[in-house]
């Protein structure tokens, strides 16, 4: 059963190991593949929905298992380039937990999608601030980033809501896909943020890698 009238029972699935979409934020996607081009056809020509899910590494190569969590998203943007490719930004609405797949005859595949325990996902993000150290997470998340050369707007992070920040920073973040998956699942904004910290920590007790030497070393290895 779906959760809201609006989100499809239906979903043409765009499986990207490594990615993932959470419910307020937007994902910018550049998609060349013939049978994503056509879904997204498909979708710009009905509701502009599109679900995305994380593929497994098990199953057959050219059609693996999938999580069992995914986001509903709608194309919010769309454009062509001169080369045939789409890109589109996909608006996150709701997860979903996958029931199994939907044979339709398109080249790409679709699942059956139940909202069920994902109701929070529509009525917005939970102000869940209360006791945060909001200086010690930004503190840590600047630390992270500038280790693994993401860049981001400060002055905005400043004044953004801490569960926007959270959400933003788990899926930039270049966590293995087990780790995103286990971002996406967190119930809430404030479980999603302590799993945040934990990968952070660990990643920066991490020795750096020197790419000319192949060798792991501090922070001799960097670039200045």
């Amino acid at each position: 059963m779906t959760a809201h009238p609006a989100l499809p029972e239906t979903l043409p699935l765009f499986p990207i190991r490594g990615c993932i979409l959470l419910p307020g934020e937007a994902l910018p996607l550049n998609v060349f593949e013939p049978r994503y081009l056509n879904m997204v056809d498909d979708a710009m020509a009905g509701n502009g929905f599109i679900g995305m899910i994380q593929p497994r590494e098990t199953g057959p190569r050219d059609r693996p298992d999938l999580e069992r969590v995914g986001t509903a998203g709608r194309i919010a943007k769309y454009s062509e380039t001169e080369d045939g490719r789409y890109l589109i930004v996909l608006i996150g609405l709701s997860r979903f937990t996958l029931t199994g797949e939907a044979h339709l005859k398109t080249p790409y595949r679709a699942g059956r999608a139940d909202y069920s325990g994902f109701e929070a996902d529509i009525a917005g993000p939970v102000a869940d601030e209360a006791g945060a150290d909001r200086a010690g997470f930004l503190s840590l998340v600047k630390a992270f980033f500038i280790q693994t050369g993401i860049e981001a707007d400060w002055d905005s992070m400043a004044h953004a809501p801490l569960s926007a920040i959270t959400n933003k920073v788990a899926m930039a973040a270049p966590f293995d896909a087990a780790s995103r998956q286990a971002l996406l699942q967190a119930g809430r904004a404030s479980v999603r943020r302590e799993l945040l910290v934990t990968l952070m920590r660990g990643a920066l007790e991490q020795p750096v890698r020197d790419p000319f030497s192949g060798q792991a070393g501090g922070p001799q290895g960097r670039l200045h």
